[in-house]
């Protein structure tokens, strides 16, 4: 008799547990972290966003010239690998080496700042509207179809006059604006979860609703939340971007690849790696998060089990 590859796992399995041998069990996060590297494109996006994020966060500090200090020396000088400046300097002399990791860590801040917001708005607002339903979950419903329709640009003017020119708090304003479709998966996955039998139980044992959704409802959705967080990164990055770009988002003194792009499309025919240098640390910091996003959503998708 020829068995499938499941009969004979579950076969092995019992035999394992008739000798006492039996393997210990495995929680969800471990499997969908076991899932997770599995996936070549998420492992190998892992490493590279681990290399992105310690090379920004340790490498400015490591280059003699700072990110806005220029070199008199140098103006103008193409990348090389003789002398100090690997990328290159711009127009003021300023290393390119270190005012693109500079930049890569402003905006993954700006990016996780953001995310934040935007998580924990939409995880809250959703969890209260799928919980108790009914006319308040029709009216915050509504209220988020009423955001979704309004223009995206005109929120962003209308924080940079509140919040001024702090790039920190405009764009964690930026992320409470995020969080439209995080609140409404969020929702959904709550009115399948209110009925079941845990949240039932919590019911009759007279706790409060607000104590249900925060121990009950909420860590029962971080599936689904943390997959749509890893994806929301490179969004917020790529907002950020196209800001800097318009001149909206971050600005001097500070830095970000945006900012970097912005300038270098203005001289990419004389200095094309003021251009290519940012560019390609854009390209691949939002592929990764991509690829790390899919990852995690195969990794918690009970129909791939």
């Amino acid at each position: 008799m020829i068995l499938n590859p499941a009969r004979k796992e579950l076969l092995a399995e019992e035999l394992l547990a008739a000798e006492g041998l039996a393997p210990e069990g495995r929680s969800l996060s471990k499997d969908a972290l076991r899932r997770l590297l599995r996936n070549k494109a998420a492992a190998i996006s892992l490493v590279v966003i681990t290399l992105l994020v310690l090379a920004a966060i340790i490498g400015p500090s490591l280059i003699p010239n700072g990110y806005e200090d220029p070199d008199w020396a140098a103006f103008r000088a193409p990348p090389t690998l003789e002398g100090s400046h690997y990328f290159g300097t711009d127009a003021n002399g300023r290393d390119l080496l270190a005012r693109v990791l500079f930049g890569t860590r402003v905006s993954l801040t700006v990016a996780l700042v953001a995310t934040f917001v935007s998580v924990v708005i939409g995880v809250l607002y959703g969890a209260v509207s799928g919980y108790f339903g009914g006319r308040l979950d029709t009216i915050m419903m509504r209220f988020v179809d009423i955001m979704y329709a309004l223009p995206y640009i005109l929120f962003v003017i209308l924080l940079m006059v509140i919040f001024g020119r702090n790039v920190y708090l405009l764009f964690a304003a930026i992320g409470a604006l995020e969080w439209l479709t995080m609140a409404r998966i969020v929702r959904g996955q709550t009115l399948s979860l209110k009925h079941r039998e845990f949240i039932e139980a919590a019911r009759a044992s007279g706790q409060r609703p607000f104590k249900i959704i925060i121990k009950h409802i909420v860590p029962n959705l971080i599936g689904p939340v943390v997959i749509y967080a890893a994806l929301t990164v490179p969004e917020i990055i790529a907002t950020e971007s196209f800001l800097s770009y318009l001149g909206f988002g971050v600005q001097e003194p500070l830095t970000s690849l945006g900012t970097l792009i912005a300038d270098g499309t203005n001289v990419m025919e004389t200095m094309p790696w003021l251009l290519a240098f940012p560019a390609a640390f854009l390209v691949a910091l939002l592929m990764s998060l991509l690829f790390i996003g899919d990852g995690l959503r195969d990794a918690f998708d009970p129909k791939d089990r």
